[in-house]
């Protein structure tokens, strides 16, 4: 298939729906299947694919999304850089209204501080080169997804000579999340449906310790309909089968090694940090980026005396628990009450892969409610 309406096909969706109700009733058991990446929770909310599938088949929301998980001390730590006199701050369009306890980088640009939205950290080298007398700093935020993109923006600028761009690093890795929630004692899961845009730099082969230690299911998966319910009937194959294997279902881009590059240069620009604190997780060893010693000079955190506070999350907010899979977001004590995308209280409703906004975005309020209206 070559085209996105290929991947929406009604008749090869029907097909692939019936042949999973056939493997479901053939198996007789219940799988909770947990997707990753929040780009995959979209998909299944937006086109109903929960309500297509057997009750069965339950799907519980992952930490794989990249605003969601970046604690509240981090984003105070930016609106506080922001602030900082003669510094430009850049950031991506979907960190701006993310909620810290000193507000969020909307508020702070409403207020005066000089926050600009960009599309790529290459436009901020370019903002930086076109205002040499400020101090620009990038707010990079995500997984193994993006972060080639800011060590090749971090290449360019030390290669041209730029000395006013900084990058306050959190980018974040894959692998230690998914590992600590597969080791959390309340959360039981029975497969993984992998996120496929971190394949296509990291590779399928990257979570072959999923199979391996955990004894599950792992199929790396593309984002459109047809993806999702056929990484399902994959999944359900390996259950009948008695298999635990990493499988690849997002073959058409993503490779067994990944991208070699964009690998290449993630080791030349980043290195490991001790440890970094994620929301719902807490601090997780070996879990995020920090630049090189080569790059040090370009690392906003050695250059600017940050507060770095360790905040504590929105006392009403529960999304720590909705990004580990212990609950559905409508479970949360203040989902479509206090908290939804025009006040969001948390950054699972903010955020657009978020799992709240998912729910919120595409008319689960509506059943919900009427469930809970229902007699026992």
């Amino acid at each position: 298939m070559k085209y996105v309406d290929e991947f929406r096909d009604p008749a090869a969706a029907k097909d692939l729906i019936a042949s999973i109700h056939k493997m479901a009733e053939q198996l007789g058991c219940s799988w909770k299947i947990m997707e990753v990446c929040g780009g995959h929770t979209h998909t299944i909310y937006r086109h109903g694919l929960e309500h297509l599938l057997p009750e069965a088949v339950e799907f519980v929301h992952g930490p794989g999304c990249p605003v969601c998980v970046i604690p509240s001390g981090r984003v105070d730590d930016a609106v506080w850089l922001s602030g900082q006199p003669g510094v430009i701050f850049t950031t991506f369009g979907d960190m701006m209204r993310v909620p810290g306890r000193a507000g969020s980088l909307l508020q702070a640009q409403a207020q005066g501080s000089d926050v600009r939205f960009i599309y790529s950290p290459l436009d901020a080298v370019k903002v930086a080169r076109d205002n040499p007398d400020r101090k620009v700093v990038f707010f990079a935020v995500g997984f193994e997804t993006t972060a080639p993109s800011t060590a090749a923006a971090l290449a360019y600028a030390k290669k041209i000579g730029i000395t006013n761009f900084y990058v306050f690093c959190n980018h974040v890795l894959i692998n230690p999340p998914v590992r600590a929630i597969l080791e959390t004692k309340n959360v039981t899961l029975d497969g993984l449906i992998g996120p496929g845009h971190v394949a296509t730099v990291v590779g399928s082969d990257h979570f072959q310790f999923v199979a391996t230690e955990f004894r599950i299911p792992i199929v790396v998966t593309g984002f459109e309909p047809l993806d999702i319910l056929q990484a399902v009937a994959m999944m359900l194959k390996q259950f009948a089968e008695g298999r635990c294997e990493v499988e690849n279902q997002y073959s058409r881009v993503v490779r067994p090694l990944g991208n070699p590059e964009a690998k290449r240069v993630l080791e030349e620009v980043f290195t490991p940090k001790d440890s970094f604190e994620w929301r719902g997780l807490g601090s997780i060893p070996v879990s995020g980026y920090r630049l090189s010693d080569e790059y040090e000079s370009f690392d906003a955190e050695k250059h600017f005396d940050l507060p770095g506070a360790v905040v504590a999350d929105h006392p009403a907010c529960q999304c720590g628990l909705v990004l580990t899979g212990q609950i559905k977001p409508w479970e949360c004590k203040v989902f479509a009450k206090g908290c939804t995308p025009d006040n969001p209280i948390g950054t699972c409703m903010v955020s657009p892969e978020g799992a709240c906004a998912a729910y919120y975005s595409f008319g689960r309020i509506p059943q919900i409610l009427a469930d809970e209206g229902k007699p026992e």
